[in-house]
């Protein structure tokens, strides 16, 4: 491979070599999140990975797809880039477990205008750190140089994660019920959907905007909306370590809490949340106010304050409060499920 070099597809934009530093450059990060499963190293053709499926009547497998979408806009204004990885393992590893999969391994999916070794170290950290948060493994990817299809400085990131879970202890909602109580973790803002809104009410055309200090939020407008994705897998694996009935999730994405939630419920329930019941982060008032966005649209686009709702039994509350604030999390009763077909009301 050393020896492997084309000047003609050089001068059509493709420096092959380029790629080989940036494998090196990358290989100790990937190699940091191996969990035992892992087979071959970095450098094949095809991931590999062992599950242990012992003690299992039923395993199936999970998956998640998804991409950063136009949070990378800020990115590059910023020319900020080891954090966007931490979202595009987050959105995917987030959804696998509403259904109660454990992930095991991400792969991942980078193209970009020009490839620049050490920006693609930086993308590739964040990645790792998600996949290090998410307990699972990033046993390959693809790193494509698409010269006159992306500009140089630009790139698109997306990947997918593979879980495990036995049908028996998978989370379908089949078990909600009247009087089943709905508990919100905490996001970390804006996350990673709304952007293309974002962008256009704050009017985030160059780096000087998001360099803006807005004394609402305490630090730079950049750097409150490039703060990443929160990840809740160990949050719902101590839940249920600990023996929490935990019966519906919903990971709130693009569509807010009003397209979400509703996914977790069950034909002729409704989950009521109590708006008053949790916080919501500045960020969102002052997006709300800059683009005089009524409150409906809010909670139809942003998470609110709230990335993942759970549904569990009314008498179980105090021990699932307990476990998820010993795992780092800010927990809240933010409703319950009640008889309807609304899918979701907020009051």
């Amino acid at each position: 491979m050393n020896d492997s070099h084309s000047a003609s597809y050089a001068a059509a934009g493709v420096d092959v070599t380029a790629g080989y530093e940036a494998v090196n450059r990358i290989k100790p990060l990937v190699e940091s999140t191996y969990i035992p499963g892992v087979m071959g190293t970095l450098g094949g053709f095809g991931g590999l990975f062992a599950p242990d499926v012992a003690g299992m009547e039923r395993p199936l497998l999970v998956s998640g797809t998804d991409g950063v979408g136009t949070k990378l806009k800020l990115a590059f204004l910023m020319d900020k880039h080891d954090t966007v990885g931490i979202d595009c393992v987050a959105m995917c590893v987030n959804d696998i477990i509403c259904s109660g999969a454990m992930p095991l391994f991400f792969l991942d999916y980078l193209a970009v205008g020009k490839n620049k070794p050490e920006r693609i170290e930086a993308i590739v950290d964040g990645v790792t750190e998600g996949c290090r948060q998410a307990g699972c493994a990033l046993i390959g990817g693809e790193t494509a140089e698409m010269p006159g299809f992306y500009p140089e400085e630009e790139y698109d990131l997306a990947g997918f994660s593979v879980g495990l879970v036995d049908q028996a202890k998978m989370i379908d909602g089949s078990a909600l019920q009247e009087g089943d109580l709905l508990i919100g973790l905490g996001s970390n803002g804006v996350h990673s959907n709304g952007f293309s809104l974002v962008r256009k009410v704050l009017n985030i055309t160059s780096r000087a905007a998001l360099d803006i200090h807005v004394s609402q939020l305490g630090h730079t407008l950049g750097e409150e909306l490039l703060r990443p994705t929160r990840i809740y897998v160990r949050a719902l694996r101590c839940l249920r370590q600990q023996g929490v009935t935990v019966k519906a999730v919903s990971h709130i994405t693009g569509g807010g809490l009003y397209e979400n939630v509703p996914r977790m419920m069950k034909d002729g329930l409704t989950a009521r949340i109590q708006k008053s019941a949790f916080p919501v982060p500045p960020i969102f008032e002052v997006i709300q106010r800059a683009g005089e966005i009524p409150e409906r649209d809010m909670y139809n686009t942003f998470n609110m304050g709230i990335g993942l709702v759970i549904a569990i039994p009314n008498g179980e509350v105090g021990a699932a409060l307990d476990v998820l604030t010993r795992a780092g999390e800010q927990a809240y009763v933010i409703g319950s499920v009640v008889k309807g077909d609304d899918g979701v009301v907020l009051v």
